[in-house]
């Protein structure tokens, strides 16, 4: 069974095309139009193990937000179709995630009940890159995915104090979480309600 999704929006404001194939082997081609949040999507893609090709044009003169949401909401779509029935799911996955001094929990239930807990404070920061990623869109990309989904998703930050590091290792965690939360070790559901 292909558990493989195109998903695409257009709007006002963005025009996006999405393929995310859950059980490929990482690679990715990632075009926003924001380089620093195509390297986040790209280690989504590589540490999840999803082939992940993302394709946006969005209204970046007046600002990367209508952007970096539409396109989080688009791959959460497209994560939740791939994802299917979920019969014979692992569900659950967490862990706790570093890069350098940034140390980053994750936990995820593949739920079908979406919820998001935040608890990732950013330090004083310079937009990252050009044009600019705002580092208060991390937890705004993350909750628009996790909410398009439907999954229940933990965020916390255990310490850190690069931003840059911060954000990558939320991503990075994220990925994992869901590479551990999608593999399939059974045949039933695993819900007691019979229904995710």
């Amino acid at each position: 069974m292909s558990r493989r999704a195109t998903v695409q929006r257009t709007t006002k404001e963005t025009s996006i095309e999405i393929t995310i194939d859950l059980d490929g082997t990482g690679t990715t081609a990632i075009d926003t139009g924001i380089p620093f949040y195509d390297h986040m999507l790209d280690q989504l893609g590589r540490h999840g193990g999803f082939d992940l090709r993302i394709l946006a044009k969005g209204d970046l003169h007046i600002d990367t937000h209508h952007t970096v949401e539409d396109v989080a909401l688009a791959l959460g779509e497209a994560f939740r179709e791939a994802v299917g029935d979920k019969v014979g799911v692992r569900r659950f996955a967490s862990g706790l995630y570093p890069l350098d001094e940034a140390l980053v929990e994750v936990a995820l239930d593949l739920s079908g009940r979406p919820f998001v807990h935040w608890e990732v404070p950013m330090p004083e920061s310079l937009p990252l890159g050009n044009p600019a990623f705002d580092p208060q869109l991390a937890e705004h990309a993350v909750s628009s995915f996790a909410t398009s989904a439907n999954v229940t998703l933990h965020c916390t930050l255990r310490r850190g104090r690069n931003v840059h590091h911060i954000i990558e290792a939320t991503f990075k965690g994220l990925a994992r979480c869901l590479r551990d939360a999608v593999r399939v070790e059974g045949t039933s559901l695993p819900s007691t309600k019979g229904v995710l």
